[in-house]
């Protein structure tokens, strides 16, 4: 059995206080909440949208690709009292040889970066299972999405 489980963004939804991103596989679908800026980096990154200036996580990109620094996964890998937390995973190749850093993220900048980088994205496995379905909540939002609410009639 895998200690990783391999997730897919499925979705992202306004929230009062910023964003929920929906990670899932499978038939579990669970949520990270994150900021509206982090939020607009992933979303843009999704669709593949460049803004006009270079955003944080863009600038990590140029970075990245000046430093010759690739990026290899990121593991959501602890949930402690609703906070997940999250490792970033890259590996640097140049002529002095190959080295594999594991650096301490926050799941939503690690995400926003998995996402700019086309890298996988994997939950620990015990925290999968601790983590709550919320598959119902992104259902119930695309399905607001497909069908708005109907105009009132006039009154007569």
């Amino acid at each position: 059995m895998s200690e990783e489980i391999l997730v897919q963004v499925r979705g992202l939804l306004p929230t009062p206080t910023g964003i929920g991103v929906f990670l899932g596989h499978e038939g579990k679908t669970i949520a990270i909440f994150v900021d509206q800026n982090v939020g607009m980096a992933i979303s843009l990154s999704l669709r593949k949208t460049k803004p006009p200036r270079p955003l944080t996580h863009d600038l990590i990109a140029n970075i990245f690709a000046g430093l010759g620094v690739r990026v290899q996964k990121v593991v959501v890998n602890d949930l402690q009292e609703d906070t997940f937390f999250a490792r970033l995973y890259l590996a640097q190749e140049n002529e002095l040889g190959r080295n594999l850093l594991e650096i301490d993220s926050r799941p939503s900048d690690s995400i926003a970066i998995a996402v700019h980088h086309d890298a996988p994205i994997y939950v620990a496995r015990p925290v999968w299972e601790k983590a709550q379905d919320m598959t119902w909540a992104l259902e119930q939002a695309q399905t607001k999405e497909e069908k708005p609410e109907e105009d009132p009639p006039p009154d007569a």
